[in-house]
């Protein structure tokens, strides 16, 4: 029976080249001259560092351009609040990477009131779709692309 599976996972490659390009970009950049502002990756986090709040925005901006460079759907991070730290203020942005089982629930909700023919299984930090033919699978690739998740999905593992 085909089946696939439908995962949230982030190329932390391309995580770590876009920030590099962000904190490149900071040194090119006019209005950041002379200012204390980086970006730094941590435990899966993305710190944010600038002098003034106006400017931590502005370098969340410049993150995100460079996420979406590099084809990473900028759904994935979540924003906390900022703290002040002497001079500096600073941000963390929180990498989400697999389906919790909340999310993973409500996708199963949103498969079964479609009424496709297809059964679910959440394994850990993967949902599991499998159905008796190629052509119900499609569709529910194409329900879950047009759900309003709060999450990036990818799916992978497809077997014939």
């Amino acid at each position: 029976m085909p089946s696939f599976d439908v995962v949230s996972e982030i190329d932390q490659h391309e995580l770590t080249n876009a920030i590099e390009n962000a904190n490149r970009e900071l040194t090119k950049r006019f209005d950041f001259r002379g200012v204390d502002a980086n970006f730094e990756l941590k435990d899966g986090a993305v710190k944010i560092s600038a002098e003034v709040d106006f400017q931590l925005e502005q370098l969340k901006d410049i993150l995100h351009i460079q996420l979406v460079k590099r084809k990473i759907d900028i759904k994935c991070l979540e924003s906390k609040d900022p703290e002040k730290l002497g001079k500096l203020v600073l941000t963390w942005l929180t990498v989400r990477e697999g389906l919790d089982t909340l999310l993973s629930k409500k996708m199963v909700k949103i498969i079964k009131e479609s009424k496709i023919k297809v059964q679910t299984a959440i394994q850990g930090d993967k949902l599991r779709v499998t159905g008796k033919k190629r052509d119900e699978l499609q569709n529910v690739m194409a329900l879950l692309r047009e759900a309003e998740l709060d999450m990036p999905l990818q799916f992978n593992n497809f077997r014939d």
